[in-house]
Formats: C-alpha cells, structure tokens, sequence
C-alpha cells in the first residue's frame, strides 16, 4: 500500500496541472478573429493579458507583431516595432518641434480602431519619454520615464 501512495499523487498532480492549463485556452472566437485578420501569422504564441482581453506574438512580413483581441474576438489593437527611418515625415515634424535633442531608442506602428500612431520612446540629454503621435504628426501623449521603469527593461 506504501509503494501505490506516489503514482496516485503524480497522478493527482497532473490532472490539475492539466485543468490549470485548459483554463488558459484561447476562446474560439478569438482564434477565429485573430486567423481571419492574420492569415499568413508564423510562430503565434498567445499570452492572457486580463481577464478581457488577449494578446498574440507572432510573425508576419519578416516582423514580430503583436495583436490584442477581446474575450468576445473583437480586434483592439495591432503593433509591430519599425525604424526611424520609416517614420512620416509629419511624425519627425512633430519630434523635431517638441523634442529637438531627441534620440529614438525605439519606434512601433500601433493600429486601432481610430487610427495609425506611433509610438516612440525617446531620450534627451538624461531623460527618457515614450511619446504617441498620430500619422498626422499630433503628440496624443508623453510620458516621462522613470528610473525604476527603466532598470526593469
């Protein structure tokens, strides 16, 4: 009877590791949503932001994206990083207006139901910002960086 105790409790332990598992599913629906808008997708890998929403990393045109979905397979949002060098030019208007000593450390297309923006992180002088403008060059937001956001990176 001693030696029958661990192949029971192995088997316990893997029947809630597999319902702890199958909780993490990808909804149907947001499958469905995510193969229809992203047909030609390599390497997809899915990650539950919330309990709202999903998020898939994959590839596509030799780029990694990402591409967040509702629980319900509604599409919010698609980002993938670009150069510098593909920025508009009403995007570089608006950097060199407000941000004249500025360095892109990094640069993503986001796309959403409203629209294309950019999203940049910066460095001036000491200072980092991650900074949103849209394609037609208007800063929707700035945010400073703070140290300890950036010894987490």
């Amino acid at each position: 009877m001693k030696n029958l105790k661990y192949p029971v409790l192995l088997t316990i332990f893997v029947t809630m590791l597999s319902c702890a598992q199958s909780g993490d599913q990808v909804p149907e629906k947001v499958l469905s949503a995510f193969n229809a808008k992203f047909p030609d997708a390599k390497k997809v890998e899915w990650e539950m932001e919330d309990e709202q929403e999903w998020e898939a990393e994959f590839k596509m045109d030799g780029r990694d994206y990402s591409a967040n979905f509702s629980v319900a397979g509604e599409w919010m949002e698609t980002e993938y990083a670009i150069e510098s060098s593909e920025l508009p030019t009403a995007v570089m208007t608006a950097l060199n207006e407000n941000y004249a000593a500025f360095e892109i450390e990094e640069a993503e297309l986001a796309e959403t139901k409203e629209g294309t923006s950019y999203e940049l992180e910066l460095e001036v002088g000491d200072e980092e910002f991650e900074v949103t403008i849209t394609a037609a060059g208007q800063i929707e937001s700035t945010q400073k960086e703070s140290e300890e956001e950036d010894d987490k990176d």
